[in-house]
């Protein structure tokens, strides 16, 4: 199933993010957070753009959220994407389903692009973004530090919308909250 993050979620989160931050490079954090902060971060995060957990027998095996991309307003249409599955969870469909509604609730709200950014090589990653119609649309050569040694950062780029003439404001994620055409979209 899929749901709107809760409070409750951020101990399974933690133990999703943390192989990332300790071991791996799909993050380039590299202090891991308190349960505490990752349940901060998840009720910042909704107070303008979509969580999302993928939730099977009452333990969440996936989360995908989208966040700003820039601080000036006219990045307003656009957003980061991130997506974590747990290692026992992968291979199954989960995160193409999990991103592709993520994809769905951002176009609810209004915004016309989501980018994606991996740390190359980042093979299955870039895999999954370029199947579902994300295009390369940079690199950043050897931008991060991390596991003794420097990554390059590539950004993929997909149009969620046409950009319209006069936009409008994007749409809150709370205003959606309840809105019946997120309820379809959620599982």
């Amino acid at each position: 199933m899929i749901r709107i993050a809760r409070d409750e979620d951020a101990t399974s989160i933690h133990a999703i993010y943390a192989p990332s931050i300790t071991d791996g490079v799909a993050t380039f954090e590299t202090e891991l957070p308190s349960i505490a902060a990752m349940g901060e971060r998840i009720r910042t995060r909704l107070q303008h753009y979509p969580w999302l957990v993928w939730e099977e027998g009452g333990e969440v095996l996936a989360y995908a959220y989208a966040g700003r991309f820039r601080e000036r307003a006219a990045y307003d249409w656009i957003a980061e994407t991130s997506i974590y599955v747990r290692g026992d969870a992968h291979r199954r469909g989960i995160a193409r389903r999990l991103y592709g509604t993520l994809l769905d609730v951002m176009r609810l709200q209004g915004m016309t692009q989501a980018v994606g950014v991996i740390t190359l090589p980042g093979t299955v990653s870039v895999a999954m973004h370029e199947t579902m119609g994300f295009s390369a649309a940079g690199v950043w050569r050897q931008c991060g530090y991390k596991l003794g040694q420097w990554w390059d950062v590539g950004v993929w780029q997909k149009e969620l919308q046409a950009p319209p003439a006069m936009p409008v404001p994007v749409i809150s994620f709370p205003q959606l909250r309840n809105s019946p055409e997120l309820r379809a979209l959620l599982s």
